[in-house]
């Protein structure tokens, strides 16, 4: 396992995007680093893979610009690099929700970290002994993978439909103390300001996402595999690739075959296809759901004893099942 796979985000201002991506593209492409950079007006969201050297390499660089000199990426191993190619591109959000007035840069929300939560879980209860209820705010075929059971799950195919579906369901959280959590962080920034918005009271975000709960604890309590955007497709408690796949669906455009040495999971509702797991700006027009059954438990899915890694529904509804992950600028 000597490669290095690193996601990072943050919330801040860019104005000089196209510099920007032209100076990251050109410190990626000298390192012969593979991976996605996403840039936006609200800050930078990047997942890259390498050896030791070259992403050190990296970092040494990204913490020289002042705007990035506290970001800590999260990391993982595998022994390939699960990228194709490098990407560095300029969107409109680099976490889609279409709702301008979130602006995590200007306060984050409180947050909770992985021992915390982990303690509170075992309790069944936070510090001052509010129930606690787990927000899943990732899309259906991630929490198909794997999520931690008890969680609240809205089964949404992007996370444009979040909004919606959190408007429409608040009365089950009113004084309770709510943890919502995703892969990496970055929803979960967005998610807690809106709810804290809607007037919800002890919201928190998962500090550093399902990846930092499985790298700071043992994993107890959450079941399955944890979903990645990139050609691992998931990842174990121990956050090594897990096994390969299936072929599912063929309909991937050629480009995206070539780039991946694993066939990755279906991509639904015919999306363009951008980089797996990113969505091209042409899919931020696609109109949101209205319809959210809340689950606590995956749907279409049977249940899977702990430690078992539940796998996307293959074929037919489930090939349909999976889409929104063009719509995710990030974990």
């Amino acid at each position: 396992m000597s490669i290095v796979n690193i996601s990072a985000y943050k919330f801040i201002s860019l104005d000089d995007l196209p510099a920007l991506r032209e100076r990251l593209f050109a410190c990626c492409e000298a390192l012969a680093l593979k991976g996605t950079i996403l840039l936006a007006p609200e800050g930078i969201n990047l997942f890259l893979a390498g050896s030791r050297a070259q992403i050190d390499g990296f970092m040494a660089s990204l913490h020289d610009d002042f705007r990035f000199a506290d970001i800590a990426p999260k990391e993982s191993l595998s022994a390939e690099v699960p990228f194709g190619r490098l990407r560095v591109r300029i969107k409109r959000e680099i976490i889609t929700m279409r709702l301008p007035t979130i602006r995590p840069e200007g306060g984050r929300a409180p947050a909770v970290d992985a021992p915390t939560l982990q303690r509170w879980l075992d309790q069944g209860h936070d510090d001052d002994g509010r129930e606690l209820v787990l927000l899943d705010t990732r899309n259906d075929y991630e929490t198909d993978l794997g999520k931690f059971p008890q969680a609240i799950d809205y089964r949404i195919a992007s996370f444009t439909e979040f909004p919606a579906a959190i408007a429409t369901d608040r009365a089950r959280y009113e004084g309770k103390t709510i943890v919502s959590y995703c892969t990496g962080g970055i929803r979960c920034e967005k998610a807690v300001l809106h709810m804290q918005d809607l007037g919800l009271q002890h919201v928190y975000q998962l500090e550093g996402g399902i990846l930092k709960y499985l790298e700071q604890t043992d994993g107890t309590h959450w079941q399955g595999d944890c979903f990645v955007f990139d050609g691992r497709v998931a990842v174990d408690k121990a956050l090594l690739p897990s096994p390969p796949l299936p072929a599912i669906d063929e309909r991937e455009h050629a480009e995206e075959k070539a780039d991946s040495k694993r066939v990755p999971v279906p991509l639904p509702r015919g999306e363009r296809v951008g980089v797996r797991g990113h969505a091209e700006e042409g899919a931020d027009s696609e109109p949101a759901s209205m319809d959210f059954p809340a689950s606590t438990r995956p749907s279409s899915q049977p249940s899977h004893p702990q430690g078992d890694s539940p796998r996307v529904a293959r074929g037919g509804e489930g090939a349909n099942a999976t889409s929104a992950m063009l719509h995710e600028g990030g974990v």
